[in-house]
């Protein structure tokens, strides 16, 4: 596969929560940050990640799919049941045949010491390695077992045909460094663009059943929530991701739909108790051949408005997004914006001016095919 042109698609979100907690520190607090000297509300990468990774899996058949577990012996061991061995042969065969990863046991019968992250085809294929005689290969002792399988490329059916999963998030493998796949995606923090406080919500619980007369909670508790406009960041490496897929068309299927995701996810952190399923106010996509570019210098002076905080934070993603522009260079191939400001408002105005007029967020992904083609070098006759 030839060496294909580095471009990047940079996404900047604007989503505005309400009391919510998505994501919590080891008190169970909301987490946070100091930024431009004042306490922001945070959300990990690892908390948007992994919603982004749920929600792009929820959509792809399940032999398409990615998991990461340290269950991976059962899961294999589960699988090679269909070849006609018993529980206990599975179990023995699994085992075995994971020995060439090296991965070492874990504290927990039947885990392994660390989280593996593979696609359930990649398990398949090992599975297919010893469909036709796992019965025979079940009633060799160990040394013999052992010697077999060490001739088998287990190692090479986990290094190819990565998931759309693994492809954009990267996997690490510490035993077998040719195992490693290294992340097409990078993810920030969620800030807020302005100054938040901790609060807490008291609540209590009262049972059912209480004689009548009887009054009093038969629990209280409390948890912590902020609420905010959050500026969220994300690009996407178009030739790190052709290179873990090793196909164009998948490459650029697997860029949009991780754009999709992104925008459409909120981490589940006290989901049941806050409901806090927003959808962004504003969404830009820059597709870029110089270098990625994280705009989030734009609230170092965090926004103040006591009112309208998403506009006025679009308005001042925007102004810093032609700033850098000016400063740097590297004007974009392409750059598309939605956003949900009323067209007549001074905001809306302001980002048709710098940004361009805006798109539904659907025409959005669908427009970004032919652009991420170009900056590739894909195009018609390449």
């Amino acid at each position: 596969m030839s060496e294909a042109r580095r471009a990047y698609l940079d996404v900047h979100i604007l989503q505005t929560v309400p009391p919510a907690n998505l994501n919590r520190d080891d008190q169970g607090n909301p987490k946070e940050a100091y930024f431009g000297g004042v306490r922001r509300a945070r959300v990990s990468s690892q908390a948007w990640k992994r919603a982004t990774r749920m929600e792009l899996a929820s959509r792809l058949p399940e032999l398409e799919q990615g998991t990461r577990t340290k269950r991976i012996v059962a899961e294999l061991a589960g699988r090679l049941r269909r070849t006609g061995v018993d529980d206990e042969q599975a179990q023995r065969l699994a085992s075995f045949l994971l020995v060439p990863l090296g991965i070492k046991a874990g504290k927990k019968a039947g885990e392994t010491a660390y989280l593996l992250f593979y696609g359930h085809r990649q398990l398949e294929d090992i599975v297919d390695l010893v469909a036709g005689d796992a019965v025979e290969l079940a009633g060799l002792d160990d040394e013999a077992l052992t010697a077999h399988v060490k001739e088998l490329p287990v190692v090479d059916k986990l290094g190819v045909g990565h998931p759309v999963e693994v492809a954009l998030f990267g996997r690490m493998v510490a035993a077998i460094a040719s195992l490693n796949v290294d992340a097409s995606v990078q993810v920030a923090h969620a800030l807020s663009t302005h100054a938040v406080d901790l609060e807490f919500d008291y609540y209590t619980a009262v049972d059912d059943q209480n004689p009548v007369g009887e009054t009093g909670a038969a629990m209280i508790g409390d948890v912590g929530f902020n609420s905010a406009t959050l500026y969220r960041y994300a690009t996407v490496g178009l030739h790190q991701l052709h290179r873990n897929l090793a196909d164009r068309g998948a490459a650029l299927k697997a860029a949009i739909a991780f754009v999709e995701g992104f925008a459409r996810t909120v981490p589940g952190g006290y989901q049941n108790a806050f409901a806090h399923r927003t959808l962004p106010s504003t969404v830009v996509v820059i597709v870029r051949t110089d270098q990625p570019v994280n705009l989030v210098s734009a609230f170092e002076e965090p926004i103040t408005a006591t009112d309208g905080i998403a506009a006025a934070s679009a308005v001042r993603l925007a102004e810093e997004y032609g700033r850098v522009t000016e400063t740097w260079g590297g004007a974009p191939g392409h750059l598309a914006v939605c956003h949900t400001f009323d067209e007549k408002s001074p905001a809306a105005g302001r980002l048709r001016e710098l940004l361009g007029p805006p798109v539904p967020f659907p025409q959005l992904t669908r427009g970004l095919a032919r652009p991420l083609e170009d900056a590739m070098g894909w195009g018609p006759g390449a």
